[in-house]
């Protein structure tokens, strides 16, 4: 992603002095702007939120004056379109730093897979038949597919999410434990989950 983080003195101040004549109240504006720019991005899931949030202040600030003098209205709105094409470049950046899938013919990977096999047979039914769906679909589908489940259970967002989170871990603690015992016995040891 292109970025330019130099700005001058003089860039600032008649940035700050575009936000609002008085000093202070620009300052606070600033840092209004700054502040839902950081949540947009949060939102979005980035892990340089502050970064982003930077750039696209800058971005804006390296306006022409002309613009800025004829711009008139709320800058907000301005500032969430610079966003969303920073948000972009981040995500073309991103998706061209991740890794190939893992070559599934590693005999760590299968040794993996038959001890979630083991711990999931451990599993009560009801626990089960709660954690496999839970991660079958993927975005909006995964999104109508919790929602159905926890309406279905009679469960909040937030409770369907604890008990998925405590059969995980257990069902961590059994995969680690089993992974620790296939050395000496792949029999697992671990009490009923």
């Amino acid at each position: 992603m292109k970025t330019d983080s130099t700005l001058t003195k003089t860039e600032f101040d008649e940035f700050l002095a575009w936000l609002d004549p008085d000093r202070d109240c620009a300052a606070d504006r600033y840092e209004r702007i700054r502040n839902r720019l950081i949540s947009f991005y949060l939102n979005r899931q980035c892990g340089t939120a502050d970064d982003l949030a930077d750039e696209t202040i800058n971005r804006v600030v390296k306006k022409p004056k002309e613009w800025k003098d004829n711009y008139t209205g709320n800058p907000m709105p301005y500032f969430y379109a610079v966003a969303k094409n920073v948000f972009l470049e981040y995500c073309r950046e991103v998706n061209r730093k991740i890794e190939p899938p893992p070559d599934t013919s590693r005999p760590e990977l299968e040794e993996h897979l038959a001890c979630l096999k083991k711990c999931l047979a451990k599993l009560t039914s009801e626990s089960r038949n709660l954690i496999l769906p839970y991660y079958q679909e993927r975005k909006r589908a995964k999104i109508q597919r919790h929602k159905a489940m926890g309406s279905n259970m009679g469960l909040k967002p937030g409770a369907l999410r604890a008990r998925i989170f405590r059969i995980r871990t257990k069902l961590r603690e059994c995969v680690e434990e089993c992974l620790g015992n296939l050395p000496e016995n792949n029999d697992i040891n671990s009490a009923d989950i």
